[in-house]
């Protein structure tokens, strides 16, 4: 069903409120298909921003407008029948309110995220965190509590959706380094001269063979961190650094479309110099690669609470 979310990113920082307009998307981090709408929706109140709203999608469907749920939650933005008999608008003005088109759904999921924040805009704290309290507890809660309320589901809610919606903002200052890179590197390095295996993971059925996202995936379960199966989402696990702010431990990506992570098709795990350690191709051997190329796509710089925030479902 339809998460709302809602944090403001300033200077790699949350903070609730104020003027939406300054947050950047990171590049491709929204399919170019919806990259508009996105940036325009999402700046329907100070309550959300364009980063915050292509969380939601993620967090919803991936962006599958045809996405159904199980809970009969329909479309890009999983609305729920009478939820968008309720709250769906007609995005673009064509007389016809669609659920299965982004361009009513995608304005809906930001119409009612504002609605949302202004039954809890007289609560003290910030706005966009209450907003998402009030969707996991309902608004009465909010009210009663003077805020977020002391519910450990309520909280980790808050928490799991404002960490995911850092992947999808473009830093505006330079990100902390991983804690846990080294450890991510050693791990690959200690695979170096192994044959790939499309779909391999490492285990000893497949005499620990790896694909790429296996290999990156590995490499970090290895720290700790439990990354996605596939490359796609593991881009989400963390904020985006620029070609010239690599640091080793980095997950650099691979895409088909430069304007689409939903098209990344490889991975690897930056070592630095302009090299990585990755899982090439079927024929091939885990090597130090160079990841200047025609499709390099951009870099994650994986946290534990960005990984731990990604859905499993998309």
């Amino acid at each position: 069903m339809l998460l709302v979310v809602g944090v403001y990113i300033v200077a790699g920082n949350l903070a609730g409120g104020g003027a939406a307009g300054g947050v950047g998307l990171a590049k491709g981090a929204v399919p170019a298909a919806y990259q508009t709408l996105v940036q325009k929706w999402g700046n329907l109140c100070p309550a959300v921003n364009p980063a915050l709203l292509a969380a939601q999608l993620y967090q919803e469907s991936g962006f599958n407008p045809g996405a159904r749920s199980p809970a009969k939650a329909q479309g890009i933005a999983q609305f729920i029948p009478g939820t968008w008999a309720t709250h769906g608008v007609d995005g673009d003005g064509d007389g016809d309110r669609d659920v299965w088109d982004p361009d009513d759904a995608i304005p809906s999921a930001a119409s009612y995220d504002c609605e949302l924040a202004k039954y809890v805009r007289d609560v003290p704290g910030d706005v966009s965190a209450n907003m998402l309290a009030a969707y996991n507890a309902g608004a009465y809660a909010v009210i009663r509590y003077g805020g977020v309320p002391p519910y450990r589901e309520t909280r980790n809610y808050v928490k799991t959706i404002t960490t995911l919606a850092k992947s999808f903002a473009a830093p505006v200052a330079r990100v902390d380094p991983s804690r846990q890179a080294a450890g991510a590197i050693a791990y690959a390095q200690s695979k170096l001269g192994t044959p790939y295996l499309w779909g391999g993971t490492g285990t000893a059925a497949q005499s620990g063979r790896f694909d790429c996202s296996g290999l990156t995936q590995a490499s970090y379960d290895k720290v700790g961190i439990k990354l996605p199966r596939v490359a796609n989402d593991q881009y989400n696990a963390g904020p985006h650094p620029a070609r010239n702010e690599l640091l080793p431990g980095d997950l650099v990506f691979f895409s088909h479309d430069p304007t689409d992570s939903r098209a990344i098709h490889h991975v690897g795990i930056y070592v630095g110099g302009g090299y990585m350690i990755d899982a090439p191709r079927t024929g091939a051997v885990i090597r130090f690669d160079p990841i200047d190329g025609g499709d390099y796509f951009g870099a994650t710089r994986v946290t534990e609470d960005g990984a731990k925030a990604l859905p499993t479902h998309v």
